[in-house]
């Protein structure tokens, strides 16, 4: 049989590099990057190319995944375009759908990327005969470019865009846009299990008002007023999932988004489009006479008044006085708001319609009448409590009084005395057969040997291209066992090929001053640098670097005299060990020691 050879690349936006590979039936192997068009795209990065167009595979491909759900978001009407399975651009790989925007005729997949072996985004562009689709769709396209630049912790990652214009896609394809893929939850399956508590709402929607707020800063928006382009990641953050929103849409449609948003995760309804409200397992909000969405707090009685001004205000639904119209000023309320309940996280929160989370602090249960017969049982067992509180308080007495000295005649006195500047420790009497200074080097010990390791409380990989290495067994860097370790993947090409970097974040209880910084690793020539972080989920470019080293042998100390006291500390990695095509670095232990005064 002839070898087959298939054509693969991957444009990442954002100047860096242009990574292609010409893959065959024993492996990868590195190739040049396509003609650079940029002229023909003046919105470009300077150091975009855009991705070859590659041969489309027949639609009816088949996957080792399986058949997925039909589906949704293509209207009562419509009939699925391609189903799971299906490889688009030869390259990725239809998961499943998981939504569409009528608006703008496209489609929204979960897709597995067979170059990179990760899952991915796909936002897709259907062709739909529509006049002036084709120069909507190219202005889309062009508008998407823009975002190759832009990180947030708000906004999945933009990874490739292409267009049609030169064939590989399907021929009822336009153009379609890549971005990382947010694992978690969508809108209705957040709110299907019940109301969530207003504080959960308002952190879960921050990082998101935070992003549109720098988006608009840079001429940019989201276009997060769709229910089913954002999603709910598995530590309760909203994130944008999807790309290539309406040309026509504007950084006020991202603030009646965030209010919306606000609106469905309080209440399960959404208070915008009712067809994208009906495509997204959503009811519609109810409004009043006026058409006029109706406050949050009548729909789900004990959301607060400042809550529900927030969202009417940013859908533009208040009145003028209380209308928010920028981005900015949604995330400064929403900061408050938090603020304040913070401020009240020592008092029992207010009912406001959420079920009681079973780790809550506060409970507030209905007790029910005592029965006539119970009042017996309670003065049996208040009795037995007050004996039980006679034998601790007599238990605690003796106790006492042996640290007091307070002891039998019959039992030797013993005295210990500690270090003092007017001469050495009095040593006790020796017990019969004893030796004469028997235990005397237990309590002596110079305080300068004094413990001062610090513990983590928690540790995890920190990987912005969201494909962590080994992150099951990044635990191990901090169990105190030098026979297990922690290493990346073998990379066959070195750092910055694939990736910038990978890195292991650990997280102390509380802010501590480090003084050094053991690193037990065999990988020597590793390169690392050890970096502060406001939060544990900050973004690399929120990081500050307070320490560099070189592994040189088994036992590497990197000194951080001099830093700030941290809570957030990212051991980062931008050289691996080995060299050729066997390119990784192994951690067993990673030892932090604070300032001793």
């Amino acid at each position: 049989m002839s070898r087959q050879f298939e054509r693969r690349s991957a444009v990442t936006l954002g100047g860096e590099a242009t990574v292609e590979a010409e893959a065959d039936d024993e492996g990868i192997g590195s190739s040049t990057a396509g003609p650079d068009d940029s002229a023909q795209n003046p919105l470009a990065p300077p150091n975009y190319h855009p991705t070859p167009r590659p041969r489309a595979r027949p639609v009816g491909e088949s996957t080792a995944a399986g058949p997925a759900k039909p589906p949704t978001g293509l209207g009562p009407n419509s009939q699925p375009a391609r189903s799971a399975g299906t490889v688009i651009a030869d390259r990725y790989r239809l998961l499943a759908q998981a939504g569409a925007d009528n608006s703008v005729h496209a489609e929204f997949w979960r897709a597995r990327d067979t170059v990179l072996e990760r899952d991915v985004s796909l936002t897709l562009l259907q062709e739909t005969g529509e006049s002036g689709q084709s120069a909507r769709a190219a202005d889309m396209i062009s508008r998407a470019l823009r975002w190759g630049r832009f990180e947030h912790v708000g906004c999945a990652r933009l990874l490739d865009v292409m267009r049609n214009d030169h064939g590989g896609l399907p021929d009822d394809v336009l153009g379609l846009a890549v971005t990382e893929w947010v694992p978690g939850r969508s809108l209705a399956e957040a709110v299907a299990a019940g109301p969530l508590r207003t504080g959960v709402v308002l952190g879960m929607l921050d990082p998101l008002a935070q992003a549109a707020e720098a988006a608009h800063r840079q001429g940019l928006v989201l276009g997060c007023a769709h229910p089913q382009r954002v999603r709910i990641t598995p530590e309760g953050k909203a994130r944008l999932a999807f790309a290539l929103p309406h040309p026509d849409v504007t950084p006020a449609d991202d603030v009646r988004g965030l209010g919306a948003l606000l609106y469905a995760l309080l209440t399960a309804r959404w208070p915008l489009s009712g067809t994208d409200a009906e495509l997204a397992g959503l009811a519609a909000a109810p409004r009043d006479v006026q058409n006029v969405v109706v406050p949050p707090g009548i729909i789900r009685p004990g959301v607060s008044v400042e809550v529900s001004a927030l969202a009417l205000g940013a859908l533009g639904a208040g009145s003028p006085h209380g209308q928010v119209h920028t981005a900015a000023g949604v995330h400064k309320v929403l900061t408050e708001l938090l603020e304040a309940e913070q401020e009240a996280a020592m008092l029992p929160p207010p009912d406001d319609g959420a079920p009681v989370d079973p780790d809550e602090v506060w409970r507030v249960d209905s007790v029910a009448p005592p029965e006539p017969d119970r009042k017996r049982k309670l003065s049996i067992g208040m009795g037995g409590l007050a004996i039980g509180m006679v034998a601790v308080i007599t238990y605690v007495g003796i106790q006492v009084g042996s640290l007091l000295g307070i002891t039998p005649a019959s039992a030797p006195r013993i005295t210990v005395s500690g270090p003092s500047a007017a001469g050495p420790v009095a040593a006790a009497p020796a017990a019969p057969g004893a030796a004469p200074n028997a235990g005397a080097d237990a309590d002596t010990a110079p305080a300068g040997n004094r413990e001062a390791v610090v513990h983590a409380a928690s540790v995890r990989v920190f990987d912005p291209t969201g494909d962590p290495d080994n992150p099951g067994r990044v635990g191990r860097v901090v169990d105190d066992d030098p026979n297990s370790n922690w290493g990346t993947y073998i990379y066959h090409q070195p750092f910055p090929a694939l990736k910038p970097g990978v890195g292991i974040m650990v997280s102390f209880a509380s802010p501590v001053q480090l003084s050094t910084l053991t690193i037990a690793s065999p990988s020597v020539g590793s390169q690392i640098e050890i970096r502060s972080a406001p939060t544990p989920d900050a973004a690399f470019g929120q990081t500050i670097p307070i320490g560099s080293t070189t592994v040189a042998g088994n036992s590497t100390v990197v000194s951080l005299a001099g830093s700030q006291p941290v809570q957030n500390v990212l051991v980062w990695i931008t050289k691996l060990g080995g060299g050729g095509d066997q390119n990784v670095t192994e951690i067993s232990d990673l030892r932090f020691e604070r300032v001793t005064g």
